[in-house]
């Protein structure tokens, strides 16, 4: 018993630092449903990975096998607290679009070449696009999440990727909050006065403008509410020259 009563306590000062060291605007996650999405059948191709190939976009892993790929709505552990990517296992982006991945790429190797890329999000189907939004409409979650019945978002058409910058151990590089972080420490219009307050420190603003800089060189263009989000061009754009991901 005394046992039990020590390993309580330990677990609940775990719990208790964990609450009090979460940013104070951070949204907690829903609880998780499983661990992972449920594997094709041995030599089957998910169903999405599928149609995107076959519509012609491209595969992001076989740009360059130096870029890491963790779809991270493949799992449970985004801020919807469940599987999204249930026929989703690779990232997809519009060919010119990869391209440009591709050049940023080279141009962070040859900076730095101690760093990669992870992707945590490309090409997105408007089903699952639905699924998001009807968690979050009315929420104050629903700014982050593009409306599809308005025509949908940049990932929507595989115009958008979702990526940080990782270490040659594939340890991300601080970036002041973690990815799909909704609260103002992850704007990229207030990063000065995230820094004069301590929100964010010197270092995790250097490794942001790392890759903003690499990115929008490549000729990606940013958000200001997303530090990990880069679009290849206006939405407007996108809708006239992309079909959507059904």
């Amino acid at each position: 018993m005394k046992i039990m009563n020590a390993r309580f306590i330990l677990w609940l000062s775990f719990m208790l630092f964990v609450s009090c060291n979460r940013p104070a605007s951070a949204p907690m996650v829903p609880a998780a449903d499983s661990c992972a999405a449920p594997l094709p059948q041995a030599g089957q191709q998910p169903v999405k990975d599928a149609e995107m190939a076959a519509g012609g976009l491209v595969d992001v892993a076989t740009l360059d096998e130096g870029m890491m790929v963790q779809l991270v709505y493949a799992t449970p552990y985004n801020f919807m607290g469940k599987i999204l990517y249930r026929d989703v296992s690779r990232a997809y982006l519009q060919p010119d679009v990869a391209q440009m991945l591709l050049k940023a790429y080279k141009a962070l190797k040859k900076q730095r070449p101690d760093l990669t890329f992870k992707i945590y999000d490309a090409g997105r189907p408007v089903s699952v696009q639905w699924e998001m939004w009807n968690m979050v409409k009315g929420t104050e979650w629903d700014y982050y999440v593009a409306n599809p019945g308005k025509g949908g978002g940049m990932h929507n058409f595989g115009a958008a990727v979702d990526l940080t910058l990782v270490d040659c151990t594939g340890t991300p590089l601080a970036m002041g909050t973690p990815y799909d972080y909704f609260g103002y420490e992850a704007n990229t219009d207030r990063e000065e006065e995230l820094l004069r307050t301590g929100r964010i420190t010197a270092r995790e603003l250097e490794n942001r403008l790392l890759l903003r800089k690499i990115m929008t060189d490549a000729g990606f263009r940013t958000v200001k509410s997303e530090w990990w989000h880069f679009n290849a061009c206006p939405l407007d754009e996108a809708k006239q020259r992309y079909k959507i991901i059904d």
